[in-house]
């Protein structure tokens, strides 16, 4: 166990599954294990402070929580295969999925579990095996019956027909988009992994790619997708089908018309909300008026501030906005500032009109930091 990290998670999350297929193709060194492992509730979660999966503990102790902080942490110890380019286009393309392929796509994905009943019983029993892995299907039932209620009573639609209809003709949208891009490239951005690619692990893999009416659709609709999730979880980096393709971001800062077709896709049907978080988390600032190092919302690690009154294209709006999405939008909106005005144009003219223009169009008025798993003005 020397030199290698341990991995508290589950095959039925959705952010685990971003850092599992990260760890495996970095060749970075790990073991899973679940968090019914007494570790978790014994040591991980007390240092933590943080019952959230997925979680790392470092061969030092340090343990980390949430997926894109996992990331940044081991990519300054691994930098080998990096997971976020350096040039204009192609980062401000990944740093926009971190937020759309990973936020965005998340009520797509848990919509599409807790809708169909075809998934309860697989689902069920598998979040039964996180807590109680030997134990018997009535004890996976118990176990499993608790999680499903928690996470339905966050509020689902109705699952008519037609609702679900829908969700499948989104989720078909989607694959159409993404068997389109894998017809000519293994990853988004070429030869290797980005950040981007990891980022939409939690809905292809963990939600859509593994319970039972997701599956089904992405094997009829998207085997290429299907084959790409496969290879996500491999440690090689080439899969068979691209044997010829070098281990690289494409050259000259090129982001496919293909990937950008999903980014335009999930940012229009999904990132509404995070221009809205934005703006209201800007009003928010400015009655606070916060001084650096205050704590937002400090009894949460994933909070909402109370709801403000937005105007987004011509129409008022109560939105509460997530801290965390916000710190994520921070992400791309301080990256595409750093920018001179050429890149920035560059940018803004790859990106087109539309959702994604308007979020970097609302600056953050107020940067906050992530630390101790809680949010401060920085």
């Amino acid at each position: 166990m020397k030199n290698t990290y341990i991995l508290y998670g589950s095959y039925a999350s959705y952010y685990t599954a971003k850092t599992r297929a990260y760890l495996r193709k970095k060749g970075i060194p790990f073991v899973e294990r679940l968090p019914s492992d007494p570790a978790f509730r014994e040591i991980v979660r007390p240092t933590s402070g943080s019952h959230r999966i997925p979680q790392l503990m470092t061969p030092e102790g340090v343990v980390l929580q949430d997926s894109v902080a996992i990331q940044d942490f081991l990519e300054e110890q691994f930098p080998h295969l990096p997971a976020t380019p350096k040039t204009p286009k192609q980062k401000i393309f990944v740093h926009l999925m971190e937020l759309m392929g990973s936020e965005g796509l998340l009520r797509l994905a848990w919509l599409h579990r807790w809708m169909f009943e075809a998934n309860f019983t697989f689902v069920k029993k598998d979040f039964g095996r996180s807590f109680k892995p030997q134990g018997s299907d009535v004890d996976l039932q118990k176990y499993g019956d608790l999680i499903a209620d928690r996470m339905m009573s966050y509020g689902l639609p109705e699952s008519s027909p037609s609702a679900r209809e829908a969700l499948d003709e989104k989720y078909k949208q989607l694959l159409s988009l993404f068997e389109s891009h894998l017809i000519q490239h293994p990853y988004f951005l070429g030869g290797h992994p980005s950040a981007a690619d990891y980022a939409v692990m939690g809905a292809f893999h963990a939600h859509m790619g593994r319970d039972p009416a997701g599956l089904r659709v992405m094997q009829d609709h998207g085997p290429r997708v299907f084959r790409w999730v496969e290879n996500m979880l491999l440690p090689e980096v080439q899969s068979p089908e691209f044997h010829d393709v070098p281990v690289a971001y494409l050259a000259d800062d090129e982001v496919p018309d293909t990937a950008l077709a999903i980014l335009r896709f999930i940012a229009d049907e999904y990132g509404k909300k995070f221009v809205l978080g934005a703006m209201g988390f800007n009003q928010a600032m400015e009655k606070l008026a916060p001084q650096a190092g205050y704590p937002l919302v400090p009894d949460h690690d994933q909070p909402l501030l109370p709801s403000e009154l937005v105007s987004y294209e011509g129409v008022e709006t109560e939105h509460r906005t997530d801290l965390y999405a916000v710190w994520l939008t921070q992400r791309s909106q301080s990256y595409f500032h750093s920018l001179d005005a050429t890149d920035q144009a560059l940018a803004l003219r790859m990106l087109g009109k539309g959702t994604l223009a308007d979020l970097l169009g609302v600056p953050l008025t107020t940067e906050i930091s992530r630390v101790n798993n809680r949010f401060l003005v920085a």
